[in-house]
């Protein structure tokens, strides 16, 4: 926008404040949620003009012409449309467009997206490709640059690896934000220059840095971490974490995801603590489609917010102005106030936050839970359907462990927590079969493989699992395995576990379980093996089906395909498995299966 047009716009918000000039809408009689200085007041109309607000008062009369829109708010309440400040797209498993119209109904009107997960499989045309979507919604998405393309360095190899450089081209784009989170946490206490050098490409442009520090060390490294200059974290789990971060002057971002529920813990810090409020921001990182059409978005994270004790008006602070103070945009969005953007929300129930209506610039995109916005025109191009690279079919010897020792052998087995992101490192001694290490349905232990999808290697490489439960031979896949996004196989039949493999290959991407040597239930996600074109209804149905699958095959996890696909995630302690192996990401190092030497 060129000053003229600044000088435009606030003259002509003056005048239709003034009566002057007629309003584009105007909603009467509402009380107002007012989030910037934390009051309900009643009886407020809200007069918009160009998709802004010009007034909020107690009468917006003086400003009604003949074409003007009225809206009788009728004491409903007057919330500002609800913000998501840390966000994965990729793994609702849809489009942007199919993404929003999945959450508007629910009250967002603002996302901040990191698009990390495209970016290792496509490389900085992905993150362009995000970019270029984003900026056509009806809704505002901003996007963070992606920062650590692989996710760890020597620890993983993707399809794509973007640096500075990258990074300084993609921060001059309109839509960007800032600096996606800064995972590789080593890297910036080891003084690692790359990521040095992007931190410092992000400051010098004026955006954001985003955080990403797993560690339970709240120590040296935690406080070298906050001097590299990050300035949020979603990745704390406990009140320590919490109030750490927010001692170091980060905005503590509380995450409440499908598979990870760490906002009532958190919330401690405020409730029990005493500690300000408006350091706190409400996100949801990571959400499946069937969380976001049967549970909500935004909304859900506010009410689990208030159910754990917080105030509504700190609930709502949390997810509108503290974001978008945090992001710099707070003359635009975050608060129902003069010169913002209209985005509003008429809220019937505010302690279950029972959404009636959702305006976003001024205009309604979502009434009853149903999308009144158009979808907008956006295709993506075909090379982004074709990322699966296998040399020859996978079979099921490839997931075999031969050992020949005497004795039971003792493996390093990744153990997965319930709702939670990190995972334990367990090891365990495992009594060979045949010249093999082998899955055990009585001991809940699952082999689990990582298999090359990006350079045509074939190469797999297996390791052990527990806490998924599984009761009969079976095998789940999925190409979504963040955040390299290589195909992650877990099974305790190695003849499902090569089916599944194949059957990934074969419709471009997805997620499958197999049992018995028949698919069970799938999830195509053709574009990138990350995301699926259809509508978010038609998405969620094949998730809860998957599930489903899951839940026959014995596992109970609340939400097991997305902690599937957390197994590769090299950047969150303690043991995952990539293509180079097992990774001890405590100390950050590649190690082997079986654990050799004397029995200590």
């Amino acid at each position: 926008m060129t000053i003229t047009d600044r000088k435009i716009l606030s003259q002509r918000l003056v005048d239709v404040s003034m009566g002057r000039a007629p309003a584009d809408l105007i909603v009467r009689d509402g009380r107002w949620v007012c989030v910037q200085t934390g009051e309900i007041i009643d009886h407020t109309d809200v007069a918009v003009v160009g998709g802004r607000i010009a007034y909020v008062g107690p009468d917006a009369r003086h400003a009604i012409g003949p074409a003007t829109k009225v809206v009788q708010a009728a004491g409903r309440w007057l919330v500002p449309g609800l913000l998501d400040g840390h966000m994965h797209v990729e793994s609702g498993m849809l489009t942007i467009s199919e993404f929003v119209r999945a959450v508007m109904p629910h009250g967002t009107t603002g996302m901040f997206i990191d698009p990390h997960e495209i970016a290792n499989v496509l490389g900085l045309e992905g993150v362009r490709l995000m970019a270029q979507e984003a900026s056509v919604q009806p809704i505002h998405v901003w996007v963070e640059v992606p920062s650590c393309v692989p996710s760890a360095p020597g620890m993983e190899r993707g399809a794509a690896t973007l640096g500075p450089q990258e990074v300084a081209e993609a921060l001059t784009w309109p839509n960007v934000i800032g600096l996606g989170e800064v995972m590789n946490y080593p890297g910036v206490a080891a003084n690692d220059d790359k990521m040095h050098a992007e931190m410092a490409e992000a400051r010098q442009a004026g955006k954001v840095i985003g955080g990403h520090y797993p560690s339970p060390d709240l120590g040296l490294a935690f406080h070298a971490y906050a001097a590299g200059g990050a300035e949020d974290d979603h990745e704390g789990t406990s009140l320590d974490d919490a109030m750490a971060r927010a001692r170091q002057g980060m905005k503590v971002m509380l995450r409440q995801g499908s598979a990870w529920h760490d906002v009532a813990e958190q919330a401690r810090a405020v409730l029990e603590r005493g500690l300000d409020p408006r350091h706190f921001l409400l996100v949801t990182d990571d959400s499946h489609s069937e969380t976001l059409v049967a549970e909500g978005h935004v909304d859900r994270v506010v009410r689990v917010a208030m159910q754990a004790g917080l105030p509504a008006m700190t609930a709502l602070q949390m997810a509108t102005i503290n974001t978008a103070e945090h992001f710099g945009v707070a003359r635009d969005v975050g608060m129902i106030a003069p010169g913002r953007w209209a985005d509003l929300l008429l809220v019937s129930d505010l302690e279950t936050l029972a959404i009636d209506e959702v305006y976003a610039r001024g205009e309604i995109v979502a009434a009853a839970g149903e999308v009144r916005a158009a979808r907008p025109a956006f295709t993506f191009p075909p090379e982004v359907r074709k990322t699966i690279h296998l040399p020859r079919a996978v079979r099921a010897e490839d997931f075999r462990v031969p050992y020949a020792g005497a004795g039971p052998a003792r493996v390093h087995v990744i153990g997965v927590i319930e709702n939670q992101a990190p995972t334990r490192h367990l090891l365990l001694e495992v009594e060979p079969e045949g010249g093999q290490l082998r899955a055990s349905l009585d001991e809940d232990r699952a082999k689990v493989a990582i298999v090359d999808r990006h350079h045509g290697t074939g190469a797999v490489q297996v390791g052990f699992v527990r806490g998924f439960g599984l009761t009969v031979p079976c095998a789940a896949g999925s190409t979504v395995s963040h955040d390299s996004h290589q195909m992650v196989i877990v099974g305790t039949r190695e003849e499902d576990m090569a089916m599944a493999a194949n059957e990934l290959a074969k419709i471009g991407g997805g997620q499958v379980v197999v049992r018995g040597g028949e698919i069970q239930a799938r999830v195509e996600l053709p574009i990138a093996g990350l995301m699926s074109d259809e509508p978010a209804e038609a998405v969620a149905g094949k998730a809860a089906g998957l599930l489903d699958a899951l839940r026959q095959c014995g596992c109970r996890l609340h939400n097991a395909n997305m902690q599937i696909s957390l197994l590769a995630l090299v950047v969150i302690p303690e043991l995952r498995i990539s293509d180079r192996g097992l990774i001890d990401v405590v100390a950050f190092r590649p190690i082997p299966l079986i654990e050799e030497g004397p029995r200590g």
